[in-house]
């Protein structure tokens, strides 16, 4: 048993992701531990699975123990009231994911010759849920290669959706533009408008392109979003630039500037097909400035990259009207005491129904004129 990614060589961690996944990468996963965003404080305590032939380490799983559901973006809060409500502990928690991150990615981590060992890891995650008398496992956000290895599984599926744009070939911004209804384009041009009629100017930076002060204005601006919205900035500073040292030209920030001062800033990551947007933060309010900042900066960088997809982050209906439309996310459960996992099968079955009636309705509300609406 490993008490940390950190623990784990890098090298053969990496192989093992068999892309260039950001947020599996040793390096973020092993910044998170050293810089002090993952603490028993706050709920999290990292317990990754190996598994090792002949010396060699062959799967492997980004685990932590949790006592909260607090960074997760599975919610599972009326899950645990259940359990409180008949005397028993739902905490502490096995959670397979990323933490602080709700992106989908590979989750059972087997490199290109996978077997068999996706089942050896469920099983794994399955025994060490039974040898520590836990209440559950859990996995969030699986990319669809780690689902089907769960379908012969008792682990209860669960899906929801996340908003994300992709990229069909345009060759500009104004490409993208013309394949949306005329007032959805309209709309956007306004809120650029009222952007650079604001006085404020936009850049793009890779993380080795920011110097001290860019690295010291980006997390205070993170840190007073969180805290104005009453949430702990789990994130340090150091881990920010740790980031920029490891993973640089995987690290996208947006520069929002007024008379040389920086007013406002969005941290995204990025692989090479991928942006993932991130974090967040403005220290006065501009009409359609977050929408410049974490939007539409973002699919002008899609574009002008050849990257095929943007993930801005979680929920946000509001993304639709912008180019963003509702793709399917995954999560699995393995709750130990068979009658929770029954009660909690007959809520999940609902729940599914409803979320794909809510589907439908949101395609109704799809800015892409009808002849070019992605699929």
């Amino acid at each position: 048993m490993h008490t940390g990614v950190a623990e784990i060589d890098a090298q053969s961690w990496d192989k093992l992701v068999a892309n260039d996944h950001p947020f599996l990468a040793h390096a973020f996963l092993s910044g998170l531990e050293k810089k002090g965003c993952i603490r028993q404080d706050y709920g999290w305590q990292s317990c990754p699975i190996g598994l090792y032939e002949s010396g060699q380490l062959v799967a492997a799983a980004p685990l932590y123990l949790k006592g909260n559901s607090h960074g997760e973006f599975v919610f599972d809060w009326s899950w645990a009231s259940a359990y409180e409500r008949n005397g028993l502990n739902y905490y502490p928690k096995l959670l397979c994911a990323v933490p602080y991150s709700p992106v989908t990615g590979p989750r059972l981590l087997v490199g290109a010759a996978a077997g068999n060992r996706r089942d050896d890891l469920i099983a794994a995650i399955e025994q060490r849920t039974e040898e520590m008398g836990l209440s559950s496992a859990h996995l969030n956000f699986a990319e669809a290669a780690d689902g089907v290895a769960f379908e012969e599984s008792r682990w209860l599926p669960r899906f929801d959706w996340q908003f994300h744009w992709h990229n069909r070939g345009w060759g500009d911004f104004d490409d993208f533009l013309a394949a949306l209804k005329p007032k959805k384009r309209k709309n956007i041009r306004q809120e650029r408008a009222q952007v650079a009629a604001a006085g404020v100017s936009c850049e793009i930076r890779h993380g080795d392109e920011l110097a001290d002060d860019e690295w010291c204005a980006i997390h205070a601006l993170y840190r007073a979003t969180f805290d104005a919205h009453g949430n702990y900035p789990a994130l340090t500073d150091d881990f920010f630039r740790h980031l920029g040292q490891t993973m640089p030209r995987q690290i996208v920030a947006v520069l929002c500037r007024r008379e040389n001062r920086i007013i406002a800033a969005a941290l995204c990551l990025r692989s090479a097909d991928t942006l993932y947007g991130r974090y967040w933060g403005a220290e006065e309010q501009v009409s359609g400035l977050h929408f410049e900042a974490c939007y539409y900066q973002g699919i002008d960088y899609c574009i002008r990259h050849g990257l095929k997809r943007f993930e801005p982050g979680a929920q946000g209906e509001h993304k639709i009207a912008r180019g963003f439309l509702p793709v399917l996310t995954r999560s699995f459960h393995h709750i130990r005491d068979s009658r929770f996992a029954a009660a909690i099968a007959d809520a999940l079955a609902p729940e599914a129904e409803e979320l794909e009636r809510y589907r439908n309705e949101l395609m109704l509300h799809s800015p892409y004129a009808e002849t070019s609406a992605p699929s």
